[in-house]
């Protein structure tokens, strides 16, 4: 399944990419693609209260979070589309192609996602597949959503890891 082999490349790439940076290795002996640019992600998952069969339940609206590299510097922003936009312009938008459950209670799932469309010429406009990892927090209430809420919108802190691998 084509799935199966994206999230076995990838992890085979991060486990490459570890190797090499524990070996201590020459730039000569790294791989020939570039390695996955590293983000670190902080901010909300925004839910909305809608009707959904004879129910209301909690949907996602939107995420929205700011991008800062390993050193704190702020280096984009993520939102709705999904979407995540550099600090140059460039621009990719994704579709979900894998969702597994968080290690930790109360986060967000690990997700896999496939670029849809990439726009500029800056550090996002190659990327082909984004990971989102090591995710805190985030997950919809489980209560508060009925029909006197309707509409309603709430905002659950949230952070994750994202990588941006390029095609």
């Amino acid at each position: 399944m084509k799935t199966s082999f994206v999230l076995r490349t990838i992890l085979q790439t991060c486990v490459l990419a570890a190797t090499v940076v524990a070996s201590g290795a020459s730039a000569q002996s790294a791989p020939a693609k570039p390695p996955a640019i590293e983000a670190f992600g902080k901010g909300v998952q925004i839910y909305t209260c809608k009707a959904v069969a004879a129910n209301y339940a909690w949907t996602l609206k939107a995420p929205e979070a700011t991008l800062s590299d390993v050193k704190g510097n702020v280096i984009g922003k993520h939102f709705a589309g999904p979407s995540w936009q550099a600090n140059d312009g460039s621009t990719v938008v994704g579709e979900a192609l894998n969702a597994s459950p968080s290690p930790d209670t109360g986060a967000i799932p690990w997700l896999v996602i496939h670029a849809k469309s990439t726009t500029g010429s800056g550090v996002l406009s190659k990327v082909a597949y984004v990971v989102r990892t090591r995710t805190e927090g985030g997950v919809a209430p489980a209560t508060g959503c009925d029909a006197s809420h309707a509409d309603a919108e709430v905002r659950v802190p949230y952070s994750a890891v994202y990588l941006f691998f390029p095609g």
